[in-house]
């Protein structure tokens, strides 16, 4: 498990402007925004008497979670708490790509925050659909600008639901055959750096079990906690499958770990060449 990184090079990026309302999409019974504007809680802070002192330690790391901070990076102040640095967030936007079948074309962000992950998958070029799925305003806001910021805001299909909800209500038109979902969850807060081993069963918001029902049809892979318990996460192997771990360092230092989970295939799919 070894230390991985890696940096994008600058993206020019546009001003972007409210849709209106002929500019809307509907996407299965979902009204979707071309853009959601910033709101008063979408904050750039360009000083350190501006932060709040429980989020100071992340903005003192902002250049490694973003490196075109300076460009105008927004974030709540929820969403650093949970942003994946960009080197990791590169490196698993890579990984996911090398481990997925070429036949798999179709990528869903279940939790999508400020855009870490979102914006690597796009800058990766593997995808030629992606879909960025974040319930909070002000969070899709901040993630729609940030991905203009990188030059990719087009190149993502942007969903302001539940993501349980979503993949619910869309279970008809998503094609597991082709699709991935990615989860990078919350955790319940930086409470868990002092869990020796880390319960996914556990895990608030939403459990494991609740987040890999949602997606077992598909390849999926969950972003976790570095010392999450990898008993639960052997569990959610299917079959005689195996589910590869990986450990993403940065400076030495572990900061999250992702689960490369194989679908779980129907019987009837399995047997659909033998003799009934």
């Amino acid at each position: 498990m070894a230390e991985r990184s890696l940096i994008n090079g600058e993206k020019n990026h546009k001003k972007l402007e409210p849709a209106s309302a002929d500019h809307n999409m509907t996407h299965a019974g979902n009204t979707v925004l071309d853009y959601f504007p910033l709101t008063e809680e979408c904050h750039h802070y360009t000083r350190r008497s501006d932060v709040d002192w429980d989020i100071q330690k992340y903005w003192a790391q902002r250049y490694s979670i973003f490196s075109l901070y300076d460009e105008g990076i927004h974030m709540t102040d929820d969403a650093w708490f949970g942003v994946t640095p960009e080197p990791v967030a590169n490196k698993v936007a890579e990984d996911l790509a090398a481990l997925t079948s070429k036949s798999k074309t179709v990528l869903i962000d279940m939790f999508a925050g400020a855009g870490g992950n979102v914006i690597a998958f796009a800058l990766s070029k593997r995808w030629s659909t992606i879909i960025a799925i974040e319930k909070e305003p002000s969070v899709i806001a901040c993630a729609q600008h940030n991905a203009n910021i990188y030059g990719v805001y087009e190149q993502i299909t942007w969903i302001k639901d539940d993501s349980f909800s979503y993949l619910a209500a869309n279970s008809s038109t998503i094609d597991p055959s082709k699709t991935v979902i990615f989860a990078s969850p919350p955790w319940g807060g930086p409470g868990y750096t002092t869990d020796k081993i880390f319960n996914l069963d556990t895990m608030s918001p939403y459990s494991i079990k609740q987040i890999q029902s949602a997606c077992k049809g598909m390849d999926s892979a969950l972003y976790l906690p570095r010392t999450s318990d990898l008993r639960q996460i052997a569990k959610l192997a299917p079959g005689e499958e195996k589910i590869e771990v990986v450990q993403y360092c940065m400076e030495g230092a572990s900061k999250a770990l992702v689960a490369y989970i194989p679908a779980v295939v129907a019987a009837t799919s399995r047997n659909s060449n033998g003799r009934g």
